[in-house]
């Protein structure tokens, strides 16, 4: 039992699946520790499929994602990330769902979505139409900006994208500010400052771009402003810190290259992402998409309209959010349904007929199911989800051992619900002094 609760937490580093790809492969397999140099550095096409080992659609692409490099052997390189294993990565490229696949083209850093189909002749169409553009911008002189520099790892970047910050401007530019500051405090004689000064501003420029600037960069010479060096507690250079908004900044405790920067960038940025959307189960491909492409699936059965009538559904609803929001680093898709609406969803839970509002975290991958025993708040449902990720609390097979059949339906349209009108009787016909001789 616990090795199943194991496989259904939270934490992704409890799923003991090996990748989707091996050495023998024509396929490249990319982590954060390879992806700069051969990817970002590489004069070559790449198309890299960001996947998770545990899902379906990415199992079925495997085969014709290997057959395709295979086929474009020597001419344009194909590449996978493990985006389950490394989150950073998958994170800093706008990764939300498995498969994704991008194509690193003339400008690196700002890869397209590959939008075409799963067949290896698909892929590999769609990778010599790239390659055929990416040839004749050279031909035409457009370098797309791939030379963005190789000199340990990083690159020039553009240092105005690293915002200046002194005594004067600090509080009011990164203090006040809505956007999260990564900043460097330095000394123009340190030689460790001089090495990370092209990492910095490469990376500068690289968030600037990936986080749409909700990410910031900025530099204090220390030497210069040393009101803010004291004010923080600076005593060696560089030191790096993170500032949000109403928070105590953080030191930055990771790596010095351009690629660690950015990947720390990413994982800030995404902290501050929207959460993931709250669904309602309307058709049968609502329901398998995300219990298939999803770590889980977190359903909630809600009571009917006619008992809470908007305002009550609303403020389930917001829980839900709430809950999404705090949660929207893990690979979970969120769903909700009425009850009675889907009934064979219902008995395959256990859930039919009473205990509205119900909780259900669903792994579609073991068809195992644990439900909520605790409130349908906050607390509750946190306390919940959390008891999942270190091991805890009972589950079981879901009903038939497989996913239910499910009805389409119409959504609801956000208002109270109304009664059904009953058809009037017509007592026109009735001899009511017959009926009041009738013996009781």
């Amino acid at each position: 039992m616990r090795a199943f609760l194991g496989v259904l937490a939270c934490s992704l580093t409890v799923l003991s699946v090996h990748g989707l790809y091996s050495a023998s492969d024509d396929v490249v397999e990319l982590n954060p520790s390879n992806f700069n140099r051969e990817v970002i550095q590489s004069d070559s096409l790449w198309l890299v499929e960001f996947y998770a080992p545990w899902c379906g659609h990415c199992k079925n692409l495997a085969p014709e994602w290997k057959k395709a490099a295979t086929a474009l052997k020597g001419i344009v390189k194909v590449g996978a990330v493990d985006a389950d294993q490394h989150n950073s990565l998958g994170g800093q490229y706008g990764v939300r769902g498995f498969p994704s696949i991008k194509i690193f083209g003339a400008n690196k850093h700002k890869p397209e979505d590959y939008q075409g189909g799963r067949s290896s002749q698909a892929i590999v169409d769609a990778a010599l139409n790239a390659l055929r553009s990416l040839v004749k911008d050279r031909l035409g002189g457009k370098t797309g900006g791939t030379d963005y520099g190789k000199q340990s790892g990083g690159g020039a970047g553009n240092k105005k994208d690293v915002v200046e910050l002194t005594d004067d401007n600090f509080d009011r530019t990164v203090l006040d500010s809505d956007y999260v500051w990564m900043v460097e405090f330095f000394a123009p004689w340190c030689g460790h400052c001089k090495n990370l000064e092209p990492e910095w501003t490469a990376a500068a420029t690289e968030v600037k771009e990936q986080t749409k600037g909700k990410v910031k960069l900025g530099a204090v010479d220390a030497t210069v402003h040393q009101g803010l060096a004291s004010r923080y507690g600076i005593r060696g250079f560089p030191t790096i810190k993170v500032f949000r908004k109403g928070e105590e900044p953080e030191d930055y405790q990771g790596g010095r290259t351009r690629s660690d920067i950015v990947a720390r960038a990413m994982g800030l940025y995404s902290d501050n992402s929207p959460p993931p959307e709250l669904q309602e189960i309307l058709n049968e491909d609502v329901l398998k998409k995300t219990c298939e492409d999803y770590q889980l699936c977190i359903i909630s059965v809600l009571p009917h309209i006619l008992d809470t009538g908007a305002s009550g559904r609303n403020s389930y609803l917001e829980v839900m959010r709430m809950m999404a929001d705090k949660y929207k680093k893990k690979t979970w898709g969120w769903l909700w349904t009425e009850a009675g609406a889907q009934m064979d969803l219902e008995s395959s839970l256990g859930i039919g007929g009473f205990g509205y509002p119900a909780m259900a975290a669903i792994n579609a991958r073991k068809m195992k199911f644990a439900l909520l025993r605790g409130s349908f708040s906050e607390t509750g449902i946190h306390e919940f989800l959390r008891e999942l990720s270190v091991g805890r609390g009972s589950t079981a097979t879901v009903g038939g051992g497989a996913l239910p059949k499910i009805n389409t339906v119409e959504p609801w349209d956000g208002k109270d619900g109304v009664l059904p009108m009953e058809d009037d009787i017509d007592l026109s016909d009735v001899d009511l002094d017959d009926l009041e001789k009738d013996e009781l």
